[in-house]
């Protein structure tokens, strides 16, 4: 079984991106982190906060075009055990974009695309060690759809010297195949997500680039007298992204890869979880370089029902 488990985690990063929602700004975000454990179901609110700066000059200079761009968002999320194997992960979003360059600021706010993914448990074992120690082995794969409920605005669409993140949804209904693997011995742990994005043209003919996203976060659990549970973790989130395109033509100034660092800290107590995470961009080449991404920040708190 953890052969299994590892070989399929394998195929899934294996997948070569055709993808954009550059950086996770803009339309979409597939960054979820360590989730809290949950038996039943969970039930909370996500917010995060990321910034690009746009038409970058030679060499990172400013440019009278050069824009900065910050997205907010706050996420209601839950997750649902329908079963003992079959799990419901579901996002509503609800953002506040705005950009500001050399002729003025502009702002939209509004109900973004929703999201629902539905998992099934294909691995779940747990094992003592001759030391008594338990090794818990857990792999989740999954298939999701995304609904356009987000307005999409064609006049802001890319042109050839701009991007199009600036949207609310992107107007196209997509779908996408995930894996979640956990391996933890007593209370150290390891968690890998990965999400593969397959988008559609909206029925401006714009198309969305699919999008790969990896994450991967070592943990360890910290028990207060069994009354409060810490989680402190640091990672890796990798993400690759292709070109859009636009009526069939590539759009240039789209597309792209950033690998970022993470820390994060997830605290439950009782039946309440509260979690903050911050990521940290170490290389990134987007947008043929016209497009710079900045440092990420998502918090929350959750309810387990």
């Amino acid at each position: 079984m953890k052969k299994t488990a590892f070989i399929v985690l394998l195929v899934f990063c294996s997948i070569k991106s055709t993808a954009c929602d550059i950086c996770g700004c803009g339309v979409g975000n597939n960054y979820i982190g360590v989730l809290p454990e949950f038996r039943k179901h969970i039930i909370g609110m996500r917010y995060r906060y990321n910034s690009i700066i746009t038409h970058v000059g030679v060499g990172g200079a400013s440019t009278y075009l050069t824009t900065n761009e910050h997205y907010q968002t706050i996420e209601l999320w839950g997750g649902f055990q329908l079963s003992p194997k079959w799990r419901l992960l579901s996002n509503l979003p609800y953002s506040f974009n705005n950009k500001l360059n050399s002729t003025g600021k502009t702002t939209k706010q509004g109900i973004g695309d929703i999201s629902n993914t539905l998992f099934y448990q294909l691995v779940n074992t747990k094992t003592t060690l001759k030391n008594q120690q338990l090794l818990i082995n857990s792999l989740w794969l999954g298939a999701g759809i995304k609904l356009p409920l987000g307005k999409y605005n064609p006049v802001d669409k890319s042109t050839s010297s701009s991007n199009n993140l600036f949207q609310l949804g992107t107007g196209s209904t997509d779908f996408s195949l995930a894996a979640m693997y956990d391996l933890r011995y007593y209370d150290a742990g390891l968690n890998m997500n990965t999400n593969y994005k397959i988008t559609t043209a909206n029925n401006d003919h714009y198309q969305y680039g699919n999008k790969f996203t990896f994450s991967s976060s070592l943990y360890y659990k910290i028990n207060i007298q069994n009354k409060v549970t810490l989680v402190p973790n640091v990672g890796l989130v990798i993400e690759q992204s292709a070109k859009d395109a636009d009526f069939n033509e590539v759009v240039d100034i789209s597309g792209g890869s950033l690998t970022m660092g993470s820390i994060g800290l997830e605290a439950t107590i009782k039946k309440i979880a509260f979690g903050v995470n911050f990521q940290e961009p170490h290389y990134q080449n987007l947008a043929l370089g016209i497009i710079k991404a900045n440092s990420r920040t998502m918090v929350h708190i959750s309810f387990l029902l």
